[in-house]
């Protein structure tokens, strides 16, 4: 009987999951969104029921099984989620109240708290504590839902809550999602001052490789998904990582940028490099390297929100004959950055004027990608190796004129996976370790590249202006050094 292995995702707005076969191709898919998040809630509070996830993990596994209609051995499963966010559960995995989800703010003052007591660790790993870690809403529980706490026997992300569900094995995460809750990368343990924290370590699951293998799928969770007993149950990664698996991003010097409302760009570096602005922080790879990522707060929002109600497809197709343009934009919606650089003050500006829709269309895109290009600089300046060739995932694949542009203004290549996706990540992460003996080999088999665009070198000139430009622009304004 054909193999496949399933990758499944549990994302903010629902759940995904697929099935694919040793050479990469789908075989099976199923999908189903979550409830909409929950009324009059305070500003800045954001959570989710954890029964909610199940039943939407549990309804794409089941259109998933249909769909392989019992033609297929699943080999194994692997689960990625949302990172820093935290569940509270009993022994048996029943969960004790709303989870808090990654961009619930309401632990700000407990961010702090943690920086304090964890800023060895934090220093040495390259990160800061925040709101949007897991560990300062455990700080934040255990102060306002004290009874939750006290009865809670596991602390878990939502990757983990799946995995528990699966299998009835409860009490292991991944390192990818347990650096948010303070783990130490480097050393592979808890650190002390968590406890020191007042939060019991005990509490804490059992931290392993993502693609370990943690239980097997049990009679009931094969009777809830429509999946096999027995199939292995693997411990997953973040949502970020496995997007990343996807792209076959996976070998140092590889860089995949992911694109949709917002720019993310993920990595793999031989060594530990830590920034110290604070703009990247550096996962740990299955296979011993290190995933250096950053956010802007910069990407497609801009498009979204200045040509509402227009038709993208007609701007599109103006695209390369209105470029480059004239303009210089900076197209930020919201006040703020975190990538390239990091201003809580910063806005977006435009240096120059049209009233061309194509025009300002095209400036937006090549200012987008201009924030692409100084974040690739940035990495290069703080001492990582970034190839020729850029890995292209995310929304904004859909408008291959602005894959165009990206690859102009980059001066590198762009290769665009014909499959990406978190769910696919992990399932590029379970044939790890069901058929080809680690990531990076899976990742060669499964992931095929659809498309590569080149920059074309006529523009280099131009671009290397414009973009010169941009960088002045941005220093003159102060966000970011005048030496960067």
């Amino acid at each position: 009987m054909a193999q496949v292995v399933v990758g499944l995702d549990l994302g903010t707005s629902g759940a995904r999951a697929v099935a694919v076969d040793p050479a990469g191709q789908g075989i099976a898919a199923g999908a189903a969104e979550l409830p909409a998040a929950a009324p009059g809630l305070p500003e800045g509070w954001f959570e989710q029921a954890p029964h909610d996830w199940w039943q939407a993990a549990r309804t794409a596994l089941q259109a998933l099984s249909a769909g392989l209609a019992g033609a297929h051995q699943v080999a194994a499963i692997a689960v990625s989620s949302t990172s820093g966010t935290v569940c509270l559960a009993s022994g048996a995995g029943e969960p004790l109240g709303a989870a808090l989800m990654y961009s619930d703010t309401r632990s700000r003052e407990e961010g702090k708290r943690v920086q304090a007591a964890g800023r060895e660790l934090a220093d040495r790993l390259g990160y800061r504590f925040s709101a949007s870690f897991a560990l300062p809403k455990l700080l934040w529980l255990a102060q306002h839902r004290p009874a939750d706490m006290q009865a809670a026997r596991w602390f878990l992300s939502p990757a983990d809550f799946l995995a528990g569900k699966l299998s009835g094995s409860w009490g292991v995460t991944d390192w990818s999602n347990a650096l948010k809750t303070g783990y130490d990368l480097q050393a592979l343990r808890w650190p002390a001052f968590i406890e020191a924290l007042g939060l019991p370590l005990d509490r804490f699951p059992q931290v392993v490789a993502p693609g370990t293998p943690i239980g097997q799928v049990s009679a009931q969770g094969a009777a809830e998904t429509g999946l096999p007993p027995g199939v292995p149950v693997l411990a997953g990664a973040t949502d970020g990582c496995t997007s990343q698996f996807s792209t076959g991003a996976v070998s140092p010097g590889d860089w995949n940028s992911t694109l949709g409302t917002t720019l993310v760009v993920k990595g793999v570096s031989e060594q530990l490099i830590c920034d110290p602005l604070g703009r990247i922080y550096s996962h740990r790879h299955p296979e011993g390297h290190w995933l250096p990522g950053a956010a802007s707060t910069t990407g497609g929002e801009a498009i979204s929100v200045r040509f509402a109600g227009q038709s993208l497809d007609a701007l599109n197709a103006q695209v390369l004959s209105s470029a480059p343009t004239s303009l210089i934009i900076y197209p930020l919606v919201r006040k703020g950055e975190r990538f390239p650089f990091l201003n809580s003050e910063a806005e977006g500006f435009t240096l120059g004027e049209s009233t061309d829709p194509a025009t300002l269309y095209t400036a937006h895109l090549e200012g987008v990608a201009y924030v692409e290009r100084l974040g690739y600089d940035v990495l290069q300046q703080i001492g990582f190796s970034v190839g020729d060739t850029i890995y292209a995932a995310g929304g904004a694949n859909k408008s291959l004129p602005w894959l165009q542009l990206r690859a102009d203004i980059l001066g590198r290549r762009l290769a665009v996976p014909g499959t990406s996706g978190a769910a696919m990540g992990a399932a590029v992460l379970a044939a790890g370790w069901a058929w080809y003996g680690g990531l990076t080999e899976a990742a060669r088999r499964l992931v095929h590249i659809e498309r590569t665009v080149e920059p074309r070198p006529e523009l280099k000139a131009a671009y290397d202006e414009r973009y010169g430009r941009f960088v002045e622009e941005i220093k003159r304004r102060g966000y970011v050094m005048r030496d960067a």
